[in-house]
């Protein structure tokens, strides 16, 4: 992933101020000097990165995932810090706006009650949280939406695998699926790139649903 977002960087006006990776300095002093970082690391990760760049004033785009655990600190090193942060566990504009669909279709389904719900999800052998965050993220929008049932979540690990999600709900004599499916990473780079765009110059918590305006 940080290779993709340091490829397509030129195409969104900006200028890579450096790559933070094992090779770097663990001291955040000797750390780039940049408006914002984007942080596709690992969740062990997150808290330590979060607080070097706070420290620096440096906004951030967490695109890293099974570090929620620890966000309520997080938010806090944020606010005292005075930075924006825009965290999603997914960056790709087309699952933001599936998860607002899945949040209204368990507003429909709750009024169902012989409709049972589900959500798998297929990854890439080498990821190592599951279930995935988005799949948890679309799990929440469905509670939002009102659905009070259980919603039973599988994931798959195989392959290269970019994403898929499902949301099904199913009763006796019929299913309704709903399926976001990445063909291959770039929307989830394209979409960390538009959020730090956003997040330059804000002060604040935000999520994807603020970057594209999603009500």
């Amino acid at each position: 992933m940080g290779r993709l977002v340091e490829s397509l960087v030129p195409e969104y006006d900006m200028e890579l101020a450096g790559v933070i990776d094992r090779r770097v300095s663990a001291r955040p002093d000797d750390w780039p000097d940049a408006d914002v970082a984007i942080d596709f690391s690992v969740a062990d990760a997150v808290p330590v990165n979060l607080g070097g760049l706070a420290s620096r004033g440096i906004n951030v785009v967490i695109g890293t995932t099974g570090w929620q655990a620890v966000e309520e600190s997080a938010r806090e090193v944020a606010a005292r810090a005075g930075i924006g942060v825009v965290a999603a566990p997914n960056f790709s504009v087309g699952v933001v706006v599936f998860a607002a669909i899945a949040e209204h279709a368990a507003k429909l389904m709750q009024a169902q009650p012989s409709f049972g719900a589900w959500i798998h999800e297929l990854h890439h052998a080498a990821k190592r949280d599951a279930p995935s965050g988005t799949a948890l993220h679309l799990e929440a929008a469905m509670r939002r939406g009102g659905y009070g049932r259980p919603v039973d979540i599988a994931s798959t690990r195989a392959g290269a695998i970019p994403g898929t999600h499902t949301i099904g709900f199913d009763a006796p004599g019929e299913t309704i699926t709903l399926t976001h499916a990445a063909r291959d990473r770039s929307p989830f780079a394209r979409g960390a790139l538009e959020a730090a765009r956003w997040v330059r110059g804000r002060t604040g918590w935000f999520g994807m649903r603020d970057v594209i305006g999603l009500q």
